[in-house]
């Protein structure tokens, strides 16, 4: 039985200030994360601190949303592993949809960055998914297909959580549903059973990152490949982000 995680990406939003704030309003409305849902919140870089000193006393998780794949060097702007771990963070998103289209990440790039988080002792939160383009083009199964394997080639599956994000989804006005969105999850288990095999592929968590919020979480959780959310706009509310939560106990 695979335990569902809900993680909170707040992308580039809110102050640290306004972290503290945040956090306090999601650990009363989310319970502090005291249930049978995995509850994971990733505020900003320069949130990290503020955040962790807030989330002390709970069992919410702190992940970052992105990282480097050196452990050190003149990499001007970026966060190595080692500087997450000693801020108290356990997970870290990897390959966002967005750090793909806006900042050239690949899928090379996705495969170092995972190795190296796990070799550190961080849960890599890889994302898939396919754009707009190649849904209509018919290049859905292609793109998740490619991007699966060579993101997670050599990679120790025993931590790893994917997110599939339906690129086409987000912010364009359109839906995905509860069946395109199982569609999608199933396809990423079925290559991941023939990449690491069955056992491996059953116990591997995929989260859902199109656009969940409290009044689609329940159906979009009771999929039988779908294990919790990656959320954006409604994780930067307590009410919502805790809706989300509990839809998925």
């Amino acid at each position: 039985m695979r335990r569902k995680i809900v993680a909170g990406n707040w992308k580039m939003n809110k102050t640290a200030t306004e972290a503290a704030a945040l956090v306090a309003d999601i650990r009363k409305a989310a319970n502090d994360g005291n249930g049978p849902v995995e509850v994971v919140i990733c505020p900003p870089f320069t949130d990290l601190k503020t955040a962790a000193e807030a989330l002390k006393g709970s069992s919410i998780g702190l992940g970052a949303q992105n990282m480097h794949w050196k452990a050190d060097g003149a990499y001007t702007g970026e966060i190595s592993a080692a500087m997450l771990k000693d801020l108290g963070v356990k997970y870290v998103i990897i390959g966002h949809s967005e750090r793909r289209q806006y900042f050239a990440e690949t899928d090379e790039t996705v495969n170092l960055k995972t190795k190296a988080a796990i070799a550190a002792g961080l849960v890599p939160i890889v994302c898939i998914g396919e754009t707009l383009d190649e849904r209509q083009g018919g290049k859905m199964e292609q793109v998740i297909v490619t991007q699966t394997k060579a993101g997670l080639a050599g990679v120790d599956m025993a931590t790893v959580v994917l997110a599939y994000e339906p690129v086409w989804a987000i912010g364009t006005g359109l839906t995905a549903t509860p069946a395109q969105a199982q569609e999608v999850h199933a396809l990423i288990r079925k290559t991941l059973a023939e990449m690491f095999g069955a056992d491996t592929a059953a116990k591997v968590r995929i989260q859902y990152g199109g656009s969940m919020k409290p009044d689609n979480a329940k159906e979009l959780m009771s999929c039988p490949d779908i294990d919790g959310g990656l959320i954006g706009g409604a994780a930067l509310k307590g009410d919502s982000f805790a809706g989300i939560v509990s839809a998925g106990a």
